[in-house]
């Protein structure tokens, strides 16, 4: 099987837009999370803290093709352009149909959708929809937008999955590469932060209601008295390339994908499964052809709800016991949905090459049931050659993705 290489990265989120201000967030401990007052006057609604982007310039993109865009796809055109130019691929390679692009989200722009619905339902006209609003709000706006502006003409998808979209393009991308169906895939996803996601969660009752006057401490995971999901923003592209490829090219490579898996609790469509989770980290062993121990770090899911928290816990207990370290960078920058699973990915390479394992911050009092883990809670330097970062997402679908450091 051919191996598949990392060459190029490019991040937006709610913790800085490249990636010396994501390290420095990381460092000093600093969260992305907070209050949007606007949220206030939204009738019924309980929680006002998210994980916001800040100082995005969308006027890096023409307007030419900003006109089919919602912020969501600007972020991931944004991230596939720098990303590209992060890998050095030339440009010939685009039309060449031997490279590919995935990137995913939840859903549309639901700015576009709010734009969309409110005048044909509330007003019960067309007269103000305009002809771009449905490539703006249709799934696959953002892979759609970024195949179109560079001209991509090899394979293109987009997986919609919620928590695990943008690990579904990584390992599916990663899959297409092994397999010999394309040399170069850009892989990633986003989420556009919008008052209709926290609604849904709110509606739930697995939002964060807690900390509107202290959003910095909002997001929680693992701890006792944790109050929910904070949502969150931001995109992520990844380049993942073909090894003798990147190597005949002179290509710096920046990490190595070893193996993924993606499973289905087929249990329950909200609540997840310990058992459905721990199948998928098993499987991804599996595929990577290594053993549990020799994973150094995992880059938890960890959304600071009871349910998901606890199902988590119990499941890596069981593979690692508290062997191996973990941490939920989700701390930091909330729950960014689509684009949490290239976020984590990223993240986990920028650690690798740190040799610093990145804590889990606002954890004052661990809950009794997320126990027995090896929970790191401050900066921690280790020499990482192995990380697995997990996601799981509404519907029991789950994702496990392999890292290692890359040895020639």
């Amino acid at each position: 099987m051919r191996r598949v290489v990392i060459t190029g990265y490019d991040i937006i989120c709610p913790i800085g837009n490249t990636k010396e201000d994501v390290k420095k967030s990381f460092y000093n401990k600093t969260s992305g999370v907070e209050l949007i007052p606007e949220w206030k006057e939204l009738k019924g609604l309980r929680s006002f803290v998210g994980g916001t982007v800040k100082n995005l310039d969308e006027k890096v993109l023409d307007r030419k093709i900003r006109r089919s865009m919602g912020k969501l796809s600007v972020m991931n055109t944004i991230t596939a352009i720098n990303a590209l130019k992060h890998s050095g691929i030339p440009d010939e390679m685009l039309s060449s149909g031997r490279l590919g692009c995935a990137a995913a989200s939840t859903i549309g722009s639901p700015q576009a959708f709010n734009d969309f619905f409110h005048e044909l339902i509330v007003n019960k006209s067309i007269d103000q929809i305009q002809s771009m609003t449905f490539l703006k709000l249709m799934n696959h706006t953002t892979v759609a937008n970024i195949a179109v502006s560079l001209g991509i003409t090899g394979r293109v998808f987009s997986p919609s999955s919620a928590c695990t979209s943008s690990s579904q393009s990584i390992g599916m991308s990663y899959e297409y590469i092994k397999y010999g169906l394309q040399d170069v895939m850009l892989a990633g996803g986003g989420e556009e932060l919008h008052h209709t996601t926290v609604a849904v969660f709110d509606i739930m009752d697995v939002a964060c209601r807690t900390h509107n006057d202290n959003p910095k401490e909002a997001s929680q995971p693992f701890n006792k008295k944790r109050g929910g999901i904070v949502v969150g923003e931001g995109a992520g592209m990844v380049v993942l390339e073909e090894l003798e490829h990147a190597k005949k090219r002179g290509a710096t490579i920046y990490g190595e994908v070893i193996g993924f898996s993606s499973l289905c609790d087929g249990h329950h469509m909200s609540t997840p499964s310990s058992e459905g989770m721990k199948a998928t980290m098993i499987e991804a062993i599996k595929n990577a052809g290594i053993k549990k121990e020799d994973i150094d770090y995992i880059n938890a899911h960890a959304t600071a709800t009871e349910t998901g928290d606890v199902a988590e816990s119990q499941a890596t207990r069981e593979i690692f016991g508290n062997k191996t370290p973990l941490s939920g960078t989700k701390s930091f920058t909330g729950h960014t949905l689509g684009s949490c699973g290239v976020h984590e990915v990223i993240y986990s390479l920028m650690m690798i090459e740190d040799k610093t394992m990145y804590p889990t911050i606002n954890l004052t009092n661990i809950d009794p049931r997320c126990e027995g883990l090896d929970i790191v809670t401050d900066l921690r330097k280790k020499d990482l050659n192995i990380v697995l970062s997990n996601n799981f997402a509404f519907g029991g679908i789950n994702t496990s993705i392999l890292l290692k450091k890359y040895d020639k």
